[in-house]
């Protein structure tokens, strides 16, 4: 505990902290504006264009991930940085800081597309609501799937120890952002972003439903990032595990040093016991026989 506590204070004074919050900020404030004013004005047609939709979110999302991901780790999502606290990738004090600031950011970004749109424009916003006959617990249930692809896709994007990565990780996140949209447009105006979600509805004091737009994207990342981690990630073991539980962050470079090492011991230990059991059995084939 007192580890735990050591280390999300050392996090809470770093400046790097500050910067990298600034940075979930602006990122998350541009989400908001390029990808609501897709769909502003759009709500209260017929036939929204679905499309134009799903590529503006994934395109700005892939965009902002890829400009500030060497700061912050560009999550830009309350529940892509919950699931980096639940496979301790960050501190409490850094998931809480990031959040806060994805906050304003969507705020400041739906604020500033307010201002931008013209008063017979504004429909909506792109504020999330559910559509048509769709109750919260249905929104509820797509919002956790849609979310839990989206964290599954950024942990999978991330993995260090896969050895296949050879592509780009805002790419694949960006593509997960596009897909959701396509599927979940048509259900709750699709979050899987909890902050997104909250800054038109300040700017448009639109509440409706809106708790969806919280507890389903959290849930998703949550069994995403357990799944992920615990299950699928490359080299998932029980050790793993026991020890993402016990540390409120990933390990530095030394101790990322230290458990290789072990590992590569365990392993020529392996080696070395298959080996000597592979000599046993050729001896007792060629021992004579009595």
């Amino acid at each position: 505990m007192w580890k735990i506590m050591k280390e999300n204070l050392e996090d809470l004074t770093s400046p790097n902290l500050w910067r990298a919050a600034a940075a979930e900020l602006l990122g998350t404030l541009f989400l908001v504006f390029f990808g609501c004013a897709s769909a502003t004005g759009q709500q209260n047609q017929a036939n929204p264009d679905y499309v134009q939709i799903a590529l503006a979110f994934g395109l700005i999302v892939g965009t902002m991930v890829w400009g500030i991901a060497h700061v912050s780790g560009g999550h830009i999502n309350p529940a892509i940085t919950l699931g980096a606290l639940v496979t301790r990738r960050v501190s409490i004090v850094r998931a809480l800081m990031y959040i806060v600031c994805q906050c304003i950011g969507a705020i400041v970004g739906a604020a500033i597309l307010f201002g931008l749109t013209p008063a017979n424009a504004r429909a909506g916003l792109g504020v999330n609501a559910m559509q048509g006959d769709v109750t919260e617990a249905q929104g509820f249930g797509v919002e956790v799937m849609i979310t839990f692809v989206l964290v599954f896709t950024v942990l999978a994007s991330i993995d260090g120890k896969r050895s296949d990565l050879h592509g780009s990780a805002p790419l694949s996140i960006g593509l997960a952002v596009a897909v959701g949209h396509l599927v979940a447009i048509a259900y709750t105006g699709c979050s899987m972003n909890p902050a997104r979600s909250f800054g038109p509805a300040v700017i448009q004091n639109a509440w409706d439903s809106h708790w969806v737009f919280w507890i389903g994207p959290f849930v998703g990342s949550f069994v995403a990032a357990l799944s992920y981690e615990y299950i699928f990630s490359a080299g998932a073991t029980l050790g793993r595990t026991k020890r993402c539980l016990t540390r409120s962050r990933a390990p530095s470079e030394p101790e990322k040093a230290e458990e290789l090492e072990k590992v590569e011991i365990c392993e020529l230990d392996e080696k070395k016991d298959q080996e000597n059991e592979e000599e046993q059995l050729l001896i007792e084939k060629h021992a004579p026989a009595e």
